[in-house]
């Protein structure tokens, strides 16, 4: 392969370009990978930072990982998506860097999870890396500082890019005053979020997942629903669900977005399951508890978002999130039902350009 050196370079094919940006990455992943992952998160972060604050960074960064395809904008919820492809919870969660994220390319970023008050999340070491599986297992704890601080730091934003809210409750609030965390949120974020999304689905909280239960997640909802309505323009609610849920689980949450007139479904968040995996047992045994997210995800994912969007005659939007890498991954989850996708594993594992790969290959 022939790479041109100099100005012509950005006059190469894009497949070039793509090759050449994917080797560079796969050179320096190899040294990145040989820091602790929670470490070096923060670290690539503030390099970004510094980057996009220097005269030619920002526009270097767009050269090489903002699409160009604009074709694939997304109207939803009276919404304009620039492109389909967005930033699951969990990478930003005190939303730090969406100006930095909205330069690469991203369609939307989904901040959090944001709980009331800040919570330094469980103790470390606690997001570990399976390479021959290209996956994680987290168990953050919902690691933030706090709803109020989020929202000041979103009030201070340049970027356009459209803002998800991630919500959840404190670890130590019980279940049966739940519903008071998430209210908290809802009314700390809602200036500056376009979106909510309720998180009931992460395994890394105690007892937080029996909130998917029938009755508890009805009341959870009707409620947010209600202060929603009170709002002068309602912004769009959405329910994270586990991949782990049966079928019969699936269909309470079905009936339940449907009663209380959610605005869609995220799915899916991370499995407890360590089924199928090539990291040797032992090692996934010592990592210990935790939610597992990449690519042995993809297929479960896939499965639930075909049924929720077979079962409710598409009239549910889907954010698909689950072991997306290519733009095949993506098209895999549109095509079973999703309108719009969001990766977090997948952009680990492939670097900052994923995004722009993802949209040129786009159907």
């Amino acid at each position: 392969m022939h790479v041109a050196t100099g100005n012509a370079f950005f006059h190469t094919p894009k497949r070039s370009v793509y090759y050449l940006c994917a080797r560079m990455y796969n050179l320096i992943k190899k040294i990145l990978f040989r820091f602790p992952p929670e470490q070096i998160h923060y670290q690539v972060m503030k390099g970004l930072q510094v980057l996009h604050h220097l005269p030619m960074g920002k526009k270097l960064v767009h050269t090489f990982c903002m699409p160009a395809n604009k074709r694939l904008e997304r109207q939803l919820w009276g919404l304009t998506f620039k492109n389909p492809v967005g930033l699951a919870a969990g990478f930003d969660k005190d939303a730090k860097y969406t100006d930095e994220l909205a330069s690469l390319g991203f369609g939307f970023v989904e901040i959090g999870t944001v709980t009331p008050i800040a919570q330094p999340g469980n103790d470390q070491p606690r997001l570990f890396r399976l390479p021959a599986d290209k996956a994680l297992i987290n168990r953050m704890g919902f690691n933030n500082g706090g709803a109020v601080a989020a929202a000041k730091r979103l009030q201070k934003r340049r970027s356009d890019i459209i803002i998800g809210g991630n919500i959840g409750k404190n670890k130590l609030t019980p279940n049966d005053e739940a519903i008071s965390d998430y209210e908290k949120c809802f009314h700390s974020l809602f200036d500056v979020v376009d979106y909510f999304v309720v998180n009931v689905s992460s395994p890394n909280t105690p007892n937080l997942r029996a909130l998917q239960e029938k009755e508890p997640l009805k009341q959870l909802l009707h409620h947010l629903q209600t202060l929603n309505s009170l709002k002068s323009k309602p912004k769009p609610i959405l329910l994270k669900i586990a991949p782990d849920l049966t079928n019969s689980q699936l269909d309470d949450i079905i009936e339940i977005i449907q009663e209380t007139k959610l605005a869609g479904i995220v799915a899916t968040n991370t499995t407890i399951s360590r089924e199928g995996l090539k990291t040797p047992e032992s090692e996934v045994t010592a990592i210990g508890a935790g939610g597992l997210s990449g690519l042995p995800v993809k297929e479960r994912a896939t499965e639930v978002i075909r049924y929720i969007h077979q079962h409710t005659g598409g009239n549910v939007p889907i954010i698909a999130v689950g072991g997306i890498f290519t733009a095949a991954d993506a098209q895999e989850k549109l095509d079973a039902g999703a309108s719009l996708v969001q990766v977090y594993t997948g952009f680990i594992y492939e670097g900052p350009t994923i995004v722009k790969k993802i949209c040129e290959g786009l159907k």
